[in-house]
């Protein structure tokens, strides 16, 4: 096969005649691609990263809450199934009214004896608690007010408290003025309520006292007319209700 044939390739003369070789540049230059430089990496802008940054703490923030719910829910639960925890249980034992007058301008004056019992259905557990607020209440009217003293109450045991509540000029609406002067010598109806704060003891572990409200109904009791006195009453069916806050919520 013949050998191919290529054309000198063409130099500049120089004055005089004379002409140097092709250079490695000139040479190659036909075939040489042009340099293009490579396109810079855009960098994440700040937004995206802190954006990326709270999803991280969000994410973080909702795993932990996930654990130390299930932390409590599991801890709640041998809780129970070791103590297996009630609620007290009130009732009141007798009620006696010592006094009680209306005045001309609604205006009431009262005296009443309180005996409540309350009793630990518990076996492991004490209940440790502050004083406790009495109202007496008629027709959503307050005639008398009182106190039982702290107490602390050991597992499975009883305790009876005894109690003045009493209303000196309490102001009454005409309407619940006139219904309690209507009922004077007969049956009122009557609801003591009971607050306080109480805490629970399980040896010489004591746990935070959160407050508790106890609501007596069913009571009827009989005014005195004149001199005479009135009967001593008893019943009623009390509701306990635990009152845990959580920040600004009661639950």
């Amino acid at each position: 096969m013949a050998d191919g044939v290529y054309p000198p390739s063409k130099t500049t003369p120089r004055p005089g005649g004379h002409s140097f070789p092709p250079t490695k540049s000139q040479a190659t230059g036909a075939t040489r691609l042009a340099y293009r430089p490579h396109p810079a990496k855009a960098r994440p802008s700040r937004r995206s990263s802190s954006r990326g940054f709270c999803c991280s703490c969000c994410l973080c923030f909702f795993v932990l809450l996930a654990v130390l719910f299930v932390l409590a829910t599991v801890s709640g639960g041998i809780f129970y199934a070791l103590y297996r925890p009630r609620r007290p249980a009130f009732s009141v034992t007798s009620f006696r009214v010592v006094a009680f007058s209306i005045s001309s301008s609604g205006h009431v004056t009262s005296r009443f004896e309180v005996n409540v019992t309350s009793r630990n259905p518990n076996k492991k557990l004490a209940y440790l608690y502050d004083p406790i607020s009495i109202s007496v209440v008629s027709g959503g009217a307050d005639i008398g007010d009182g106190s039982f003293p702290a107490f602390a109450q050991d597992s499975g045991s009883v305790t009876r408290l005894s109690a003045a509540a009493s209303s000196a000029g309490q102001a009454l609406d005409s309407a619940t003025a006139s219904e309690l002067r209507r009922s004077s010598g007969g049956g009122v109806p009557v609801v003591v309520e009971m607050e306080t704060k109480a805490g629970v003891k399980i040896g010489g572990l004591k746990t935070k006292r959160v407050g508790m409200k106890v609501r007596c109904e069913g009571l009827s009791v009989a005014l005195p007319k004149g001199k005479k006195p009135a009967a001593v009453s008893s019943g009623g069916d009390c509701a306990v209700e635990v009152r845990v806050k959580i920040w600004k919520w009661s639950i």
